[in-house]
């Protein structure tokens, strides 16, 4: 498979991992936009929020627990942090394999892009 993400949870790509477990990875982000800016994903291919199924239902919450404890340990959930799926081009998705980012660490402006 030639999906970046499926190649680091592989251990084909090195990657910084903060987080895993047996369905779920999270790595730095290698262009950080905050202090904190990691990449929670699944481990499972889901390529885009679009190709969800009943199926995927725990795996985003999963991802979406994950990324809380990770901004709890990292100092930031009393001041706030922001978690983002992008879906497609337009909104600025650019590996195919569904990833949550987990942003904080600094004053974020509303709206985004």
């Amino acid at each position: 498979m030639s999906c970046l993400f499926c190649k680091i949870i592989n251990r084909e790509i090195p990657a910084s991992i903060v987080y895993e477990d047996e369905r779920v990875l999270a790595f730095n982000d290698i262009n950080p936009q905050a202090s904190t800016h990691v990449l929670v994903i699944p481990k499972q291919h889901v390529a885009t929020l679009n190709d969800l199924e009943a199926g995927h239902d725990a795996i985003v919450g999963e991802l979406v627990r994950r990324a809380a404890a990770i901004a709890k340990e990292r100092g930031i959930d009393g001041a706030g942090y922001r978690t983002v799926f992008n879906t497609n081009h337009d909104a600025g998705q650019t590996v195919f394999h569904m990833h949550l980012h987990l942003i904080g660490g600094r004053s974020l402006a509303w709206p985004p892009g």
